[in-house]
């Protein structure tokens, strides 16, 4: 069975994925453009698997390479989200290829770029790794908050500068702030467990109520008005894209905080910045690690705003949460393309 690693995972870890795939099995081709020391990769995997060497991102290239041949591949794996749209479903399960596409991996847990009714049309299952990351992420969007509520960038600058600056107004504590966590999934969750335990008061929204905290807000309005901070953990959806607008951030309280850690869309970026622009806004800053437009085509309305936390999608980039990832990942294919299908989470449209 052959598999098309798109984005293997960083680092030492690209040796234990490796490994993994080959022990299960299967045939591997990796993709080397996105490898810090592709040289290094070469050398060392030489005579065990193959190489290519193309940008994934670029739809036309990956079409290219998944029917170059006419093989085709019988799985493919992502990391970074590579759109995986209509065109290459349609390429990758050509009746003409001697290999057609039967599984896409997602080593995390988000498939929006995957476009899951094409997949089902088309016979692909999607797998992905569904909290291999929660840890990760709810630890980072405690760090966003810290570095905001304490003004960490403004005091590191003014540091390096060589200017002792003291804060204009003393910083409340987080056991001061009561958190809306919008969306209680593996990360929600993991968030409000974390939030509770540094005394903060944890308030919640979401489809499945099971296990959340014991402050349920009534509605997304109510959750917005009764919050110091609202962190998002949602997928995106149809019905999540664009859920957090103009009207939803003139509801939040003053001097209030967003942080979103899910999918960029589910902001309207420019609403968001022109609330940061405003000075009588409520919301007096945002941290954000998801945007609408990423890697290559990274841009954002966001930028250069001082109350504006920007990084660039790492929240769940830690040893341990992409390890876990790689790992299942290549665990679901394997099992997936050898018909066991138990236990494997699948994604559906």
């Amino acid at each position: 069975m052959r598999v098309l690693l798109l984005d293997a995972a960083p680092g030492k870890l690209l040796d234990r994925e490796l490994e993994r795939l080959l022990g299960h099995g299967l045939t591997v081709t990796l993709n080397l453009r996105r490898i810090a020391d592709a040289a290094s990769a070469r050398v060392a995997w030489t005579g065990r698997v193959d190489f290519t060497d193309f940008d994934a991102f670029e739809e036309s290239a990956l079409i290219t390479e998944i029917i170059r041949g006419g093989i085709g591949y019988h799985a493919v794996k992502s990391r970074a989200g590579v759109p995986l749209r209509a065109a290459f479903l349609v390429a990758a399960t050509d009746p003409a290829l001697t290999n057609r596409l039967r599984v896409i991996g997602r080593a995390g847990a988000g498939t929006d770029h995957v476009d899951l009714a094409a997949a089902a049309r088309h016979g692909v299952t999607v797998t992905h790794t569904p909290g291999s990351n929660a840890t990760a992420v709810a630890e980072f969007t405690l760090a966003q908050l810290l570095a905001l509520t304490r003004n960490l960038s403004e005091h590191n600058e003014a540091a390096h500068r060589g200017r002792w600056s003291g804060p204009a107004a003393p910083a409340v504590e987080l056991s001061e702030l009561t958190l809306g966590v919008l969306g209680l999934g593996r990360i929600g969750q993991a968030l409000a467990e974390r939030a509770a335990a540094l005394g903060m008061t944890v308030q919640s929204l979401s489809r499945h109520p099971a296990g959340a905290p014991a402050l349920r807000a009534e509605s997304l309005g109510a959750l917005l008005a009764g919050s110091d901070v609202v962190s998002l953990h949602l997928p995106l959806t149809p019905q999540t894209r664009g859920l957090i607008g103009r009207a939803e951030l003139a509801l939040m309280r003053p001097g209030s905080i967003l942080l979103n850690t899910s999918r960029g869309g589910i902001v309207d970026e420019q609403a968001l910045a022109d609330a940061l622009h405003d000075p009588a806004h409520p919301l007096a800053a945002a941290a954000v690690d998801t945007f609408a437009h990423e890697h290559a085509a990274f841009t954002s309305p966001l930028f250069g705003l001082p109350n504006a936390l920007l990084t660039p999608h790492v929240a769940g980039m830690t040893r341990r949460a992409m390890a876990e990832a790689a790992l299942r990942c290549a665990d679901n294919i394997a099992a997936l393309l050898a018909g066991r299908p138990d236990g494997v989470p699948v994604v559906a449209p």
